[in-house]
C-alpha cells in the first residue's frame, strides 16, 4: 500500500492521479472533505502529523509513503519518521528543496529541509529525497493583479529560476513511489530552460491575448506584500533565498525529469497555457490564485 500526504496541494493532488489504478493508494489528510473529489476513489484517512494515534491509523499496512510538510520549523517531519518506522514503512520519498545543494544558502527554510533530510536518511527506512527547484504555478499568485491591473509585481523581473512543472514533479514521484531502484537516491527537478518573471510576464500576456505590465518590487515592498501571506521569519527566508536567484544561483539546469519519466520536462510555456483561464477574467470568483503553504520552501528555492 502506498501513502499519500499533501493530496489537496499542489503536487499531492497530481501524484494521486498519476499513481496505477491498480495499486493500493491511501490518503491522509487533515480533512478529508478537501480531498479532490477525482481522487475519492482511493482509500482516505483523517490524519494529523500532531496526532500520533491517526498518524499510526494512517500508517498501518503502508509499505512506501509520500511526504509533504509544510510547518516551517517545526517537527511534522520528525513525527512522521518515528510513525512510519514504528509502523514498519519500507521506503520513503520526501517532498524536499533544491536550495538544500547550495552551500550559499542559509536561509531559515533551507536549514529546516536540510535537518528534515538528515533525519530521514538516519532513520534506517529506505529514502528517496525529490528537489525542486520553484513551481511553474507560484504565477499564480499574480492572478488577481493581471485580472484587475494588467499588471505583475514580483522581485528582480531579471534574475532567471529554473522552475519547474509540479505535474513533472508529480510524475516523478509516482514513478519513485511505484517502482523499484530508487531507495537512496536524491533527484534535483528542473524545468527545460530558466525563465525570468519579467519573461513569464510576457508569456502570460500573449496567451491571454492582453498587455501585461512588469512593475519590480523594492525588497521592502516585497516584504510588505509577503507580510500578508506568510510569518515573518519565513518572509526573510524568502527574501534571502530571492537574493540568491538575483545572483545566479538558482538558473542551473539538470534532465532529471526526462532520465526518471523518459519525457522531456514542460515548459512554461505548456504550463501557462494549460492554466490560462486562472489569470483571465472569466476565472471563478474566490478561486484559488495563491500559492498552497505546501509551496512555501519551493516559492523561489
Amino acid at each position: 500500500m502506498i501513502l499519500v500526504t499533501g493530496a489537496t496541494g499542489t503536487v499531492g493532488r497530481e501524484v494521486v492521479r498519476r499513481l496505477p489504478a491498480d495499486l493500493h493508494v491511501r490518503i491522509m489528510a487533515r480533512d478529508p472533505a478537501k480531498v479532490p473529489s477525482a481522487a475519492r476513489t482511493r482509500e482516505t484517512v483523517a490524519g494529523d502529523h500532531r496526532c500520533p494515534r491517526t498518524l499510526a491509523r494512517a500508517l498501518a499496512g503502508v509499505k512506501a509513503a509520500f511526504l509533504v510538510t509544510t510547518d516551517v520549523a517545526g517537527d511534522n517531519d520528525a513525527r512522521f519518521v518515528r510513525a512510519a518506522r514504528s509502523a514498519g514503512v519500507r521506503h520513503v520519498v520526501k517532498l524536499s528543496a533544491a536550495a538544500v545543494l547550495d552551500p550559499e544558502a542559509d536561509d531559515l527554510i533551507t536549514r529546516w529541509q536540510r535537518a528534515n533530510e538528515e533525519l530521514l536518511q538516519g532513520s534506517g527506512m529506505e529514502w528517496t529525497l525529490l528537489r525542486p527547484r520553484s513551481f511553474m504555478s507560484n504565477t499564480l499568485s499574480w492572478a488577481a493583479s493581471i485580472r484587475s491591473e494588467r499588471v505583475v509585481r514580483a522581485l528582480y523581473g531579471a534574475s532567471a529560476n529554473a522552475c519547474v512543472d509540479p505535474r513533472d514533479l508529480a510524475e516523478v514521484a509516482a514513478r519513485v513511489l511505484a517502482e523499484g531502484g530508487h531507495a537512496g537516491k536524491a533527484y534535483t527537478l528542473t524545468g527545460p530552460r530558466a525563465i525570468t518573471a519579467a519573461e513569464q510576464t510576457d508569456q502570460l500576456g500573449r496567451l491571454l491575448g492582453v498587455p501585461l505590465r512588469f512593475e519590480e518590487l523594492s525588497p521592502e515592498q516585497a516584504r510588505v506584500a509577503l507580510g500578508a501571506r506568510f510569518p515573518a521569519p519565513v518572509v526573510e527566508a524568502l527574501l534571502q533565498s530571492a537574493e540568491r536567484q538575483r545572483a545566479g544561483a538558482k538558473a542551473q539546469l539538470t534532465n532529471t525529469v526526462g532520465e526518471v519519466t523518459g519525457r522531456p520536462a514542460g515548459t512554461f510555456h505548456a504550463w501557462a497555457n494549460d492554466h490560462v483561464q486562472a489569470f483571465g477574467p472569466q476565472a471563478r470568483s474566490g478561486s484559488r490564485a495563491l500559492p498552497l503553504r505546501s509551496e512555501v520552501r519551493t516559492a523561489s528555492r
